[in-house]
């Protein structure tokens, strides 16, 4: 049987394990926990086994040089996610999160990741959208809790389905649930890839950033981010997995979208 003691030591492990936000906590439990949307286009930034997609081979490098496993835990929506990171279900976010000033309100960003832009997607034999007048007079579809959510609301777009489900940008235009709808650069080349009936057409908003969101107490854990980030984005590697998971003309459409 265990002393009082014993058992107090063993609670306040489990404690600390249960809220490790920054570096030396996350050392401590022995994980680094990722929080992330489940996005069924396959692992584009990351799966929920860890280890794989963009943001899952990052992520699974910076784990091995803290000495930690890489641990995922998936949240439904991407409201969600910054309340369970400021809830303490996970040590950061990632999957595609892009950098938002309402984000930053609440939560702290590592530097640039992934460069994106939100873009207008349609699919034939509807045609490309290529202003903001044609935007505004057809119904259009975004994900919840999205950023690109936000940036439609800004735009004074006024019929939108902001219902779609994670990845649901493609079916809703194929079921013609919507005429266009609005997602992300890199999901936008994904889906193009996939259907060659897909088209990209108006950029919406300016150049934005994905990034790794902690807490704003996590000062420890940010910094050794960044440092890993400015070496990796210094590095092959990212232009290599960059290539891997968007295809080889991803770095050139990516370059464009920032002019």
């Amino acid at each position: 049987m265990r002393s009082s003691w014993a058992l107090a030591a063993a609670g306040a492990l489990l404690a600390a394990s249960a809220s490790a936000q920054d570096l030396p906590a996350v050392k401590q439990s022995g994980h680094l926990r990722v929080l992330a949307v489940a996005v069924p286009e396959g692992p584009r930034f990351v799966t929920s086994t860890g280890g794989e997609g963009f943001d899952g081979e990052i992520l699974a490098g910076f784990a091995r040089l803290q000495g930690v496993s890489l641990e995922m835990v998936m949240v439904e929506s991407w409201d969600a996610l910054v309340p369970a990171l400021l809830k303490g279900r996970g040590d950061l976010i990632a999957g595609g999160f892009t950098d938002t000033s309402a984000r930053r309100a609440q939560i702290a960003f590592t530097q640039e990741v992934f460069p994106t832009r939100d873009v207008v997607i349609t699919r034939k034999p509807n045609p490309p959208i290529t202003t903001l007048d044609q935007l505004k007079k057809v119904s259009v579809g975004v994900i919840r809790g999205t950023s690109m959510a936000e940036a439609l609301a800004e735009s004074g777009v006024s019929r939108v389905e902001a219902s779609l489900p994670p990845g649901g940008v493609p079916a809703a235009l194929r079921e013609k649930k919507v005429a266009a709808a609005v997602d992300g650069l890199e999901a936008a080349l994904v889906a193009a890839h996939s259907d060659p009936e897909l088209q990209i057409g108006l950029f919406l908003g300016s150049a934005q950033s994905l990034a790794y969101g902690v807490r704003k107490d996590s000062d420890e854990l940010l910094v050794a981010l960044n440092e890993y980030l400015g070496n990796v984005r210094h590095s092959p590697t990212w232009s290599r997995l960059v290539v891997k998971y968007f295809g080889p003309t991803a770095p050139e459409i990516l370059r464009r979208a920032r002019e």
